[in-house]
């Protein structure tokens, strides 16, 4: 059994036990329990079932885990000639959530 589910503007695939890396949850720490309710599409494998936009009393529960940064992506700045020079750089913050539930 599966479930899309609608987190922070972004959708992902939520499976019971699975880990799912999504944006910085603000204000969670690690063991906190939390519950998403914007379920857009549930199946078990024979039966489907879509949401208009979210399907009504399904709920997705979890447990967030570490927060984690992806690796650098750098972006650099040149004017030839110029002597110009610039390089930013920058790390997305995610965290982890682990799926324990997927309830009615």
């Amino acid at each position: 059994m599966y479930a899309l589910v609608e987190i922070l503007g972004k959708q992902y695939k939520a499976e019971r036990g699975s880990l799912i890396k999504v944006d910085l949850l603000d204000g969670k720490k690690a063991g906190d329990s939390v519950e998403f309710d914007t379920v857009l599409m549930i199946s078990d494998g024979e039966n489907t079932r879509i949401g208009q936009p979210y399907v009504e009393g399904m709920k997705v529960l979890g447990t967030v885990g570490e927060s984690v940064r992806e690796a650098k992506i750098g972006v650099t700045k040149f004017k030839k000639r110029k002597g110009y020079h610039r390089f930013l750089g920058h790390r997305q913050r995610y965290s982890l959530v682990k799926v324990n539930e997927i309830t009615s």
